[in-house]
């Protein structure tokens, strides 16, 4: 499963909670007691995520939340959300959002599926209608939770872990070219194909190197910096360029519909080799990598902004 909580969750709360918040939240999350997910996106306010409205409006000790979020990955699994939530509307609009720690049990709280067009249900819309929050379980003042939620993003786009399950996918990729055939031979003997296999590896590599200057950062109570906007688009693009091999590679067996029998637990009327089964719903599933995490174009800008200092 999807770790949020210690992934992503747990370096915002070691930089901006309170002692009780990691008294209580951080051995909750190693323990799997408790498991989270993300409330950042919103209809119109993804990439442009500052623009959110999900309004939290004191109420005494409380927040009354309303608005919603969506491509909120295992929400139908969750029971806890870290959300953005916009206190004001005053001054700029970064200005005006605060970080909450809401429970998924709370009256008014509904979350709805999104299908994807992998036929996977990963993803969801969740609606908050009246929900009443704790103001003890704001991360941070009141209003500034836009720091907050952006150094957990460093976190989320490039906080180590993208290089070792890229290499283990070349394995797999390098093990279907040598059965499947082209032209009467292994496709693994293609000139072509296999300096594709290629630049893979040495981009891997090259991104290992990467996740583990970050990793050394983050044992020395460091973010990961301006560069996880780096990693996060050079892995993407790594493992879009691979899933797009192993679909060339297993040809015929990646047509749509065959993967659609096996996601949804029809494994008996799977036609094809084993490690085919899922290459199309892995390829398609992939495609909103470049999106989510603050898409490919915002990455670039903020490696142009703090990076390069243009």
């Amino acid at each position: 499963m999807l770790n949020q909580g210690t992934n992503l969750l747990a370096p915002a709360l070691f930089a901006y909670g309170s002692e009780e918040h990691k008294r209580y939240y951080l051995p909750r999350m190693l323990t799997g007691e408790h498991y989270w997910c993300q409330g950042y996106s919103e209809p119109g306010s993804g990439s442009d995520l500052a623009s959110l409205q999900t309004r939290a409006v004191r109420d005494g000790d409380e927040y009354v939340v309303n608005g919603t979020k969506i491509w909120t990955t295992h929400a139908q699994f969750a029971d806890h959300i870290f959300c953005l939530v916009r206190t004001s509307t005053e001054g700029r609009l970064q200005q005006g959002i605060s970080f909450l720690l809401i429970e998924m049990k709370t009256p008014g709280i509904r979350v709805e599926p999104i299908i994807t067009l992998a036929g996977d249900h990963e993803v969801n819309q969740v609606f908050f209608d009246d929900v009443r929050v704790p103001q003890s379980n704001r991360v941070g003042p009141e209003n500034e939770g836009w720091t907050v939620a952006k150094y957990l993003l460093e976190f989320e786009r490039g906080g180590g872990g993208a290089s070792p399950r890229l290499k283990v996918a070349l394995d797999e990729l390098k093990a279907i070219a040598r059965r499947e055939r082209a032209d009467g031979r292994p496709l693994f003997e293609d000139p072509g194909f296999r300096k594709r296999i290629a630049e893979l590896e040495i981009r891997t590599a090259g991104l290992e190197f990467s996740e583990l200057v970050n990793l050394a950062r983050t044992s020395r109570g460091e973010s990961p910096g301006p560069s996880s906007s780096l990693v996060k688009n050079t892995s993407v693009d790594i493992e879009q360029q691979l899933l797009t091999l192993k679909l060339e590679a297993i040809q015929h067996y990646g047509l749509p519909h065959a993967n659609f029998i096996s996601l949804n637990g029809h494994n008996e009327a799977w036609v094809g080799p084993d490690y085919a089964e899922t290459v199309t719903a892995r390829y398609l599933n992939a495609r909103a990598a470049s999106v989510f995490g603050g898409s490919k174009e915002v990455q670039k800008n903020i490696i142009a902004k703090a990076v390069l200092g243009l």
